[in-house]
């Protein structure tokens, strides 16, 4: 079985590669454009593989046809301008007033912008040369529009994120179980999400954490374990750029980006990668973001090969499970993995206070979508309207000048 991952010269692909051993690729095929890194990290990832006794094939290309002709999985994990426009996303909204975030509000819309035609273009490749009903993995933020934008245009894909194994990990370490044991039923939309069960074994430990351990979730989600309380349910890290808008705002006013300080860390990484005698991902790697993407993704592609019936917190089309939004939104919802495909738990419809909000950024992801793909000015206007971080129309236009940049090609 042959796995491409386009942007391989993300610091992130050691993650990937160490969970290699899961799944039965027989070739490997690291693309990037931007040669150097991928040379960086791709001998890291060579040295990796020997290791772990991989008796593949690993090819290093820059060449996006090569990399996904003939494969079974495409991993796409770019990064369009590099982290040159995280910054500008990050720091160009703070000027109008607004939450300066890459994945959501008005830097999310400028990276979604940039990054849903270059992401289709890739799809379309993938389309003519991999093989027949070859998965496309998005792991490319902002993942829920990029994946609709992936569906919308007929693409056989499904959008992965590191929040709920994240949250998985957690919670399994608060109970003292096995991570394998724990279900996070965690709903909502890509970076807006809330966990309103957490089954292990079948029974549902909700009630038992938010009693015992609400404080140690608050601290983690940088939100008041009165409001955890309130809601009954744990709101994904992302909700406080809206439950606590104003504080959010204040502090990133003062701090430096997070842009900058990935951008330190990144060189930081690259510097250790070229070491020859490295051969593992070094610790340094978990301050870099995306804790257990490798168990994430290794564990989606096991079980679509194996159909093992594993559950997997995915972003698929909705398709009734989530009573209020339109069947082609796509959500973030826990799904069990079979021979038959992805199958999307049942879920009881959202709280008021919590569908209120879903489907305000529902419209704004639809607008997105088709901002990205029709480039019309007047959509862009409407998106950036709809979303509830911005909303006014008099920061509309200074936003849409100052975040529309140039688009290139880079590793996440």
């Amino acid at each position: 079985m042959k796995l491409a991952v386009v942007g391989a010269g993300s610091t992130y692909t050691p993650e990937l590669v160490s969970g290699l051993s899961r799944v039965p690729v027989t070739e490997l095929a690291l693309m990037d454009v931007d040669a150097e890194r991928l040379d960086v990290v791709g001998g890291l990832a060579r040295r990796m593989l020997e290791r772990a006794g991989y008796e593949g094939g690993l090819t290093l290309t820059g060449d996006l046809d090569a990399a996904v002709e003939g494969a079974s999985f495409v991993l796409v994990q770019i990064r369009v301008g590099g982290q040159a426009a995280r910054l500008q996303d990050e720091t160009a909204p703070l000027a109008c007033g607004c939450i300066g975030q890459e994945t959501t509000g008005a830097g999310g819309f400028a990276k979604a912008m940039r990054t849903v035609p270059v992401v289709l273009e890739i799809a379309s490749r993938v389309r003519e040369r991999a093989e027949p009903g070859a998965w496309i993995v998005d792991f490319t933020n902002p993942v829920g529009i990029v994946t609709r934008s992936l569906l919308d245009a007929g693409h056989h894909a499904v959008g992965l994120c590191n929040v709920a194994i994240g949250f998985q990990r957690s919670i399994a370490r608060m109970l003292g179980v096995e991570p394998e044991r724990v279900v996070v039923d965690q709903v909502g939309l890509n970076h807006l999400t809330w966990i309103r069960a957490v089954y292990v074994d079948g029974a549902d430990y909700l009630p038992l954490l938010l009693d015992r351990r609400a404080d140690e979730l608050a601290e983690q989600v940088e939100l008041p374990r009165s409001l955890l309380e309130e809601l009954g349910a744990i709101p994904s890290y992302y909700l406080h750029y809206f439950y606590a808008h104003d504080r959010v705002l204040a502090a990133q006013r003062d701090e430096r980006p997070r842009a900058a300080v990935v951008a330190d860390i990144e060189r930081e990484l690259l510097d250790m990668y070229r070491d020859p005698a490295l051969n593992e991902k070094p610790v340094l790697l978990e301050q870099r973001g995306g804790a257990f993407y490798s168990e994430a993704a290794v564990g989606l592609v096991s079980s679509l090969v194996s159909g093992d019936g594993a559950v997997h917190e995915v972003d698929v089309r909705n398709d009734g499970t989530l009573a209020g939004l339109a069947n082609d939104d796509v959500v973030e919802i826990p799904a069990r993995v079979t021979a038959a495909g992805i199958e999307p738990l049942p879920q009881a419809p959202l709280a008021p206070e919590l569908l209120g909000l879903v489907q305000h950024v529902a419209a704004y992801e639809r607008l997105t979508v088709e901002a990205a793909t029709t480039r019309d000015p007047v959509v862009a206007r409407k998106a950036l309207l709809a979303h509830p971080l911005i909303g006014q129309v008099d920061l509309v236009d200074g936003l849409l000048e100052r975040l529309l940049l140039p688009e290139a090609v880079a590793g996440a």
